[in-house]
């Protein structure tokens, strides 16, 4: 089954190039030619696309997707999954914090029938080596909480950014995915529940990145104030 991996990636000249370096290799010699690994550039001031686009003569499999101007982790995520051509199809982040070797623990998931593939931190049998300062780890686990209440779903991790898709449910799911920020991750997972798709959680090993995107405050009470409109969003479908 052709693979595709989408990294969404704003303003990341300096890690991103060591995570495709490391990333491409591995999907070579796992898939073989089988596989495509789509960056969305999410309207970046800084040299991300030449970065990538440096790379791509070494790198075959390697696609460009621009999104101008800047709309979200969501919207590029979704842009690229909805251009991607695989069977499956898998998003990451550009820091490499799930490396994606990971990726060999989705693929009996999805022959084994699961439609959604999620990496889960709080599955007993994750290994985080580098992990979050108190502060993040709480407040992470606090917002999992309230989703959880607020929207009913049963996954401890919403929020790891390692996912994988078949190519029926991601076109199921994506283009009806309205939430661009950080919270499109519980929004996605609702529409899977609400719609019965299968969903795996997997355990993961998973490396802390210090220069994490998300504000310490800004950015949860926006997911907060997300979560609460997930409902209103798809009222009547």
């Amino acid at each position: 089954m052709k693979l595709s991996v989408v990294i969404p990636a704003y303003n990341e000249a300096l890690r991103l190039p060591q995570t495709l370096r490391e990333a491409y290799p591995w999907l070579q010699e796992q898939f073989d030619d089988d596989f495509e690994l789509i960056v969305v550039d999410d309207g970046s001031t800084d040299n991300t696309v030449a970065a990538v686009e440096a790379l791509q003569s070494e790198m075959p499999q390697l696609r460009l997707e621009r999104q101008i101007p800047n709309g979200g982790k969501g919207a590029a995520v979704r842009r690229g999954m909805l251009a991607a051509r695989g069977e499956i199809r898998l998003f990451m982040d550009a820091d490499h914090s799930t490396h994606v070797r990971e990726t060999a623990k989705v693929l009996p998931q999805i022959e084994g029938g699961a439609a959604v593939v999620i990496a889960s931190r709080q599955h007993p049998e994750s290994v985080l080596p580098v992990r979050q300062g108190w502060l993040r780890e709480r407040m992470g686990k606090t917002f999992n909480l309230i989703m959880r209440t607020l929207v009913g779903l049963p996954f401890a991790d919403t929020q790891c950014g390692f996912k994988a898709f078949t190519a029926a449910a991601a076109e199921s799911l994506f283009t009806r995915q309205k939430l661009d920020g950080f919270s499109f991750d519980v929004e996605l997972l609702w529409l899977a529940h609400r719609a019965r798709m299968p969903v795996a959680e997997i355990p993961v090993e998973w490396i802390n990145e210090a220069n994490s995107r998300v504000r310490l405050l800004a950015d949860p009470l926006k997911m907060f104030r997300d979560v609460l409109l997930i409902r209103r969003l798809h009222h009547g479908e």
